[in-house]
């Protein structure tokens, strides 16, 4: 019971942290001082793209749900579970990547605009 309430709180704060890292930047224009947590978040997002390093919540998710008996997280990951063929084809990834960075340059741009 405990590891699987482990891997649902991972799965829910991963997802939370995906939401902020879309949308985030906009947040910075009422609160200045969080666009430094989005600019950490937003440089992972960019990390994981261009390296592949695995997402330590997504760690955390497929460890509990192994140690409540399971089935892991497939070896590709979070990403492609519970999003990429669920929330949009998978052919459109690098769309929906290319969507996600204008939105965080627009909010950026938005944040510079509200400071002066």
């Amino acid at each position: 019971m405990m590891y699987r309430l482990a891997a649902d709180a991972a799965m829910v704060v991963h997802f939370g942290f995906l939401a902020y890292m879309a949308v985030g930047g906009f947040l910075a224009w009422r609160w200045r001082h969080t666009i430094w947590t989005h600019l950490c978040v937003a440089a992972w997002g960019v990390i994981s793209i261009l390296t592949g390093v695995e997402c330590p919540l997504t760690l955390v998710e497929d460890w509990g749900r192994r140690q409540a008996g399971l089935e892991g997280l497939p070896a590709s990951g979070f990403i492609d579970h519970y999003i990429e063929g669920v929330v949009y084809p998978e052919e459109y990834t690098n769309l929906v990547r290319l969507g996600v960075a204008v939105l965080v340059l627009f909010s950026y741009g938005g944040y510079v605009l509200r400071r002066q």
